[in-house]
C-alpha cells in the first residue's frame, strides 16, 4: 500500500467524495465519516483507495469466518498488502476496524463488484489475494472455501472461472491444465498459444502501465508465476514443445 493512498486514507485525499460501505471503513480510520457530496450510495471514491480497502475489508471478514488467524495469513496479509515503513500500526487498525464493523462482507463485496464492473480482471484480482491469503497454512479451510465462493458469486465471477483462479493455489482435477484455462489434452500448439496470451495478459508491466496500486501488481506478479509453472509442468509431461 503506496504512502500516497495512505494520504488519502488521512482525510486529505478522501475530502472530495467518499460513500458506501468501503468510504465508512476508511472514513473511520481517519477519525472521520466522509460522504459524497450528491449523496449516492456509492460515490466516485477514487479507485485505487477501493481496491485496497476492499482487499483488506474481505481479508479481515474471511479471518473473522474461520475464527482463527495464522502467522502464515499474517504473512501472507502483509505480502499482498504492501505497507510503506512506519504505516503497519495504521494497516493493523484498518483489518481490526473491518473485523468488526456491523456491515457483512457482501456489502464490501458489493461496492467492489459495483466500482469495477467495467473492469472485471480487478476483480479477479482481490479474489486471488484472497486465495493468497488464505492458503497460506497449506490448505484452504471450508469456512474459508465456502466464504471465497460466496465472494464471487457476489462479484458475478463463474464457477468455471473460480476453479481456474483456485487451480493457482490449491490442487484440483486435471490441473496444470486449468489454471490456463484449457481441457486435458490440449493441442500442443494450443497450449503454447495460450501460455503466450496469458503471459501477456497478466504481466505486472500491464498492471504498472494502467496505474494500479501495488497490491494488485504484486497479485499479478503471483499469477504469473502460477501461469508459468503450470505451462512448465505440461511441457515436462509431453504437452507441449
Amino acid at each position: 500500500m503506496s504512502s500516497g493512498l495512505w494520504g488519502k486514507l488521512g482525510g486529505a485525499g478522501l475530502g472530495m467524495a467518499v460513500g458506501g460501505p468501503l468510504g465508512a471503513l476508511a472514513g473511520s480510520l481517519a477519525g472521520h465519516y466522509l460522504v459524497d457530496r450528491e449523496g449516492a450510495p456509492f460515490g466516485p471514491m477514487p479507485r485505487d483507495v477501493v481496491f485496497t480497502t476492499g482487499l483488506v475489508a474481505l481479508a479481515a471478514k474471511m479471518a473473522k469466518s474461520d475464527g482463527v488467524v495464522t502467522p502464515s495469513e499474517v504473512e501472507a496479509f502483509g505480502k499482498v498488502v504492501q505497507v510503506e515503513p512506519g504505516e503497519q500500526a495504521r494497516v493493523a487498525r484498518l483489518f481490526d476496524l473491518a473485523k468488526t464493523t456491523t456491515a457483512g462482507y457482501e456489502a464490501y463485496a458489493s461496492q467492489l463488484a459495483a466500482t469495477f464492473s467495467d473492469e472485471p480482471a480487478l476483480l479477479e484480482d482481490v479474489l486471488d489475494g484472497l486465495f493468497h491469503i488464505a492458503t497460506a497454512d497449506g490448505a484452504i479451510h471450508e469456512a474459508e472455501e465456502r466464504y471465497l465462493h460466496a465472494v464471487a458469486g457476489i462479484f458475478g465471477i463463474a464457477e468455471g472461472a473460480f476453479r481456474r483462479i483456485a487451480a493457482r493455489h490449491v490442487r484440483l482435477a486435471d490441473d496444470p491444465y486449468l489454471v490456463l484455462g484449457l481441457e486435458r489434452g490440449a493441442a500442443p500448439a494450443a497450449v503454447k498459444a495460450r501460455h503466450r496470451e496469458l503471459v501477456a495478459e497478466n504481466h505486472p508491466d500491464r498492471a504498472i502501465a494502467r496505474g494500479l496500486p501495488p497490491e494488485a501488481v504484486a497479485i499479478a506478479d503471483r499469477r504469473l508465476a502460477a501461469i508459468n509453472a503450470a505451462y512448465d509442468r505440461i511441457v515436462a509431461e509431453g504437452g507441449a514443445p
